[in-house]
């Protein structure tokens, strides 16, 4: 008889999640985790540090740039980033006991210590070996590295570093113009530093929505980040505690090189499978990721896979839902997840949230579609916010009116854009939404009037 019914190898917020559904779906459950503490990549080095920093900074330049707008009067505070640090600290130290008592009261077994599948129904943690009807390879992902770029977590640092640094640099390069890069870009920009993003593409945030990526941008310049598109990095060099990035100009291949006093690598993240044993279990696997079909087994009877170690977005929630959709599905039920409804945020200020498709992709594809678009300056909320720049896209089949996509840039982007989320969960069309009453002054009446001009028209704009 085997030990467990289930061993979910990891414990980042896809490994935790299905480990506490699978208990409460009856199943004696295990999860493997060689950290300290529980909560991945995201609660102790990733999301929550992260977006206590984000606060943080965003706070201390609404105290410089808005109180006194506001009429509050007073000496402007000062930054003292080890306090800063403490409290970052303090938010995932709470979190992260938090899932540790998540445990304990769902019967969750933490195996403590790095974990291997030495052969299938078996989990090797430290010298024991332990016994398991089914296994979930959870382990997440890694910072992905670059041709001529030495990371030392000091000098040249990924955002594990950057959320450790002792002082505000007086000069900071960013290497990609992605999500991580602009969080953290911009924290370190509120709190002083000049800092420069070097992007190999000629826009950043690739991926997302045209209109959005060249409004971001105009933003975040205004902010006083300065950028370096079209550029491909090809190495850096530290000398004396200080570096020097060196690029190429892709449109002459001139060459060029910035000075910083630290160089964030921020070129994305890619699976994390080393040291599992899967290449000799025979486990299959696609561009470093494990290989699974539509209920997330790998060829390998018993032997699933979440998160992003599988294909997809490498995005927290969309590794919690197949936590849960795996555990259900080994369960005897029917686990889902809804793949085209999977949100996307960046937690600068202003937040950019998305979900659905593009305009790009639906011109791709040749579908007929209509945009819904409302700006946050006719939001009455938002403008005594001090935040009425950005917009409010939505759209929607030209037909039938089914939403298809939303894109925001503005205040509480990333709590908005779950009205859409829930909508196209339900097949709502635009007008669905814009006969929805919302609440006066709220940013979310933004919503309401982008969904208006799916139709008629807004009324505020």
């Amino acid at each position: 008889m085997a030990d467990y019914d289930v061993i979910v190898i990891g414990a980042g917020p896809g490994g935790y999640v299905c480990a506490i559904r699978c208990a409460q779906l009856g199943l004696k459950t295990a999860c493997v985790e060689g950290r300290e503490t529980l909560g991945g990549t995201c609660l102790n080095v990733g999301c929550i540090p992260s977006k206590a920093m984000l606060h943080a900074s965003e706070l201390y330049h609404e105290a410089t740039e808005n109180f006194a707008k506001m009429g509050l009067m007073g000496k402007s505070p000062s930054v003292d980033l080890p306090k800063m640090l403490e409290y970052k600290q303090s938010s995932v130290d709470s979190n992260t006991s938090g899932i540790e008592f998540l445990f304990k009261k769902n019967k969750v077994d933490w195996l403590k210590g790095y974990g291997s599948i030495p052969e299938a129904g078996k989990v090797k943690v430290g010298d024991k070996v332990h016994t398991a009807k089914n296994i979930v390879i959870a382990t997440g992902s890694e910072a992905a590295s670059l041709p001529g770029v030495e990371v030392d977590e000091k000098v040249v640092v990924t955002s594990t570093g950057a959320l450790e640094l002792k002082k505000v640099p007086g000069k900071m390069v960013v290497i990609g113009g992605g999500v991580i890069g602009l969080e953290l870009g911009s924290v370190y920009s509120r709190l002083g530093s000049e800092v420069t993003v070097v992007e190999f593409q000629d826009h950043i945030i690739p991926g997302s929505d045209g209109e959005i990526s060249k409004q971001f941008l105009k933003m975040l310049k205004k902010q006083g980040l300065k950028f370096e598109l079209n550029a491909a990095v090809q190495g850096t060099s530290v000398k004396n505690g200080k570096a020097t990035v060196t690029y190429k100009k892709r449109k002459d291949d001139s060459e060029h090189t910035l000075d910083a006093d630290v160089v964030l690598l921020a070129t994305g993240r890619r699976p994390y499978t080393s040291g599992l044993g899967l290449e000799e279990l025979g486990v299959e696997m696609e561009r470093g990721m494990v290989k699974t079909d539509a209920h997330w087994s790998s060829n390998i009877k018993g032997i699933y896979a979440i998160g992003d170690v599988i294909s997809g977005p490498m995005l927290a929630h969309k590794a919690e839902d197949e936590g849960m959709a795996v555990a259900e599905t080994i369960a005897g039920q029917h686990g889902h997840v809804n793949y085209s409804v999977i949100p996307g945020v960046i937690y600068t200020h202003p937040e950019v949230a998305n979900v659905g498709q593009t305009e790009e992709q639906l011109k791709a594809e040749g579908r007929k579609y209509k945009v819904g678009k409302f700006p946050f300056m006719g939001n009455a909320r938002a403008k005594s916010h001090f935040a009425g720049e950005g917009f409010v896209k939505i759209l929607a089949d030209a037909e039938t009116d089914r939403i298809l996509g939303a894109h925001l840039i503005g205040p509480m982007a990333g709590d908005l854009i779950h009205e859409v989320c829930v909508a196209m969960e339900f097949g709502a069309a635009a007008e669905d939404l814009a006969r929805t009453c919302h609440a006066h002054p709220t940013f979310s009446e933004a919503m309401r009037e982008a969904a208006l001009a799916c139709g008629d028209g807004a009324i505020h704009a």
